[in-house]
């Protein structure tokens, strides 16, 4: 029993549970537990800014071949855009197919924006595709990596990898050596800070359910419901199929293999939660470290499944709580428009909310103050959207490492074998 509770799995179990139980019969005493959750995200979040950094500039400098960075990233960003296509698509389809907004009959007129009027604030800046894309550029690396913007330290580690590409090995190598040592202590604290996963997921479940209770879920379950079972359709049957089919593995055990990962994520709903964890079960699983270094830092800016599926979901049961149906054409419009705006949002609680209030506006006729009918309950879903995101990057990783012939199969069906 001792050695059972030494497992970082179980702890985090218990965690979660207590959070829960807490939450439901001291809803008061569980909100005040918010900084537990809070503090565990800030300390994760404290090293993900120079873990990506350092990640990607070994990665890529390590190739020491510009064009196989190059082909990398573009096959990476191929399978992310089909992948969040799909994701996309699938949303639409069962929101469409179970209608869970159909019936509420809302007044628009009643809609209450101050409660998200932070939201529609941030959402301003998403609404010119040029401004962001401007915005990506870092006017100073320190401000960026200080500021926790991962799409500008991301910008600036690929020029940076490929600029040590471009002086030389010899040269390159004092870099390295620093940056390799200087990953190394990271992981360190990382395995210091992991000490406090069960107490972070125990504040932040606490804080969930002691906010907005079971009422929140009853109130609009049929949205939730339709949205978890979305997820575990796409990762069963879209993830699942390229893993069987392409590579030959079983999603079920990479679930498994991930179990420590998804648990913390399920309990701080932050995917970036478990960022430092996989890229080293990726790397142990025979993926190649420069792969790795390169996909998994992208795909939490590229490749955000649940997030995808999420906003196509949301938009139109907002949409259908109105009772202002989408036509084709505005759904088509809307798909199109969130291939765009789901790039970008961060894996961390309320971007994905940020960006439906950002991308709403393309159907036109639906007012953005609608988006709060789901604010109770964003915060559950937040969940299923970051198990997803992790999930998928996971997958985009050893696919991308396999079609780049960086797989150690055998090692992958070892370790996966192991982790049952």
């Amino acid at each position: 029993m001792h050695r059972l509770l030494k497992n970082l799995y179980v702890q985090v179990l218990i965690g979660i549970t207590v959070g829960i139980s807490v939450g439901i019969f001291y809803p008061d005493a569980a909100i005040k537990l918010k900084p537990l959750g809070d503090g565990f995200i800030k300390l994760i979040k404290m090293v993900i800014a120079p873990l990506i950094f350092s990640s990607i500039v070994i990665g890529i400098a390590s190739m020491q071949d510009v064009k196989k960075v190059g082909k990398i990233g573009l096959s990476a960003l191929i399978y992310f855009e089909l992948m969040t296509t799909a994701a996309l698509v699938i949303g639409l389809i069962f929101v469409n197919w179970i209608q869970p907004g159909t019936g509420m009959n809302v007044d628009p007129s009643t809609l209450d924006g101050s409660s998200i009027a932070h939201y529609v604030k941030d959402a301003e800046t998403q609404k010119n595709m040029l401004d962001w894309l401007l915005s990506i550029i870092p006017e100073n690396v320190i401000a960026a990596v200080a500021s926790d913007n991962l799409l500008q330290v991301l910008v600036f580690a690929v020029l940076f990898g490929i600029g040590l590409t471009k002086i030389g090995e010899t040269a390159a190598a004092p870099v390295l050596t620093v940056l390799n040592a200087f990953l190394k202590g990271l992981f360190a604290v990382i395995r210091m800070i992991m000490y406090l996963a069960p107490i972070g997921a125990m504040g932040a479940m606490g804080f969930t359910v002691g906010k907005y209770g079971v009422e929140a879920l009853s109130k609009l379950g049929l949205l939730m419901l339709s949205f978890y079972l979305t997820c575990l359709v796409f990762i069963v049957c879209i993830i699942g199929g390229v893993l069987y089919f392409y590579v030959g593995i079983n999603i079920a055990k990479l679930i498994r293999f991930m179990k420590e990962e998804l648990l913390i994520v399920l309990g701080t709903s932050s995917s970036e939660s478990a960022l430092p964890g996989i890229m080293q079960k990726l790397e142990r699983a025979g993926c190649s470290k420069s792969i790795v270094g390169l996909v998994i830092p992208t795909g939490y800016s590229f490749n955000l499944d649940g997030t995808c599926i999420y906003l196509t979901m949301a938009a139109v049961f907002v949409s259908q709580a109105l009772n202002m149906h989408l036509s084709l054409q505005q759904e088509i419009s809307l798909l199109l428009v969130l291939l765009l705006t789901s790039k970008g949002a961060a894996g961390v609680t309320g971007s994905g909310f940020v960006t439906l209030a950002a991308t709403l506006p393309v159907v036109g006729h639906v007012p953005v103050e609608a988006v709060g009918l789901i604010l109770g309950i964003d915060r559950f879903m937040s969940e299923a959207r970051a198990i997803t995101n992790i999930i998928g990057n996971a997958a985009a990783t050893i696919v991308i490492s396999k079609f780049e012939k960086g797989l150690d199969l055998t090692v992958l069906k070892q370790q996966l074998q192991e982790g049952d």
